[in-house]
């Protein structure tokens, strides 16, 4: 089960979330979400763990405690939805108007 784990202080690393969740069970994968410019955690990241059952128990277990003087919000991750725009359609977006004068 992919669980996302939310509200992650900045001085978090994969090995910290995997200590974590090691408690509960198997853990396939850990990533923290870093920034692709900087660096730096964008303050969430997913874990797999492949037994549902200790995936559940981690969830419950976790959601709601403190990591790092944050309060941590974990649940199963959702599918990422195709529509990446931001809920905008394509376009250039304004008018067609061209400068200048009208022309009739």
């Amino acid at each position: 089960m992919n669980i996302f784990v939310g509200n992650l202080s900045r001085e978090v690393k994969d090995e910290d979330l995997r200590s974590l969740f090691e408690t509960f069970g198997e853990v396939a994968s850990v990533n923290v979400v870093k920034d692709k410019f900087s660096g730096e955690s964008r303050g969430f990241g997913f874990v797999e763990m492949p037994a549902k059952a200790s995936a559940q128990s981690a969830i419950t277990g976790l959601n709601g405690k403190e990591l790092k003087g944050r309060t941590i919000n974990v649940n199963e991750a959702r599918p990422r939805s195709d529509n990446r725009s931001g809920g905008r359609s394509g376009g250039s977006g304004g008018s067609r108007r061209s400068g200048g004068r009208r022309q009739f």
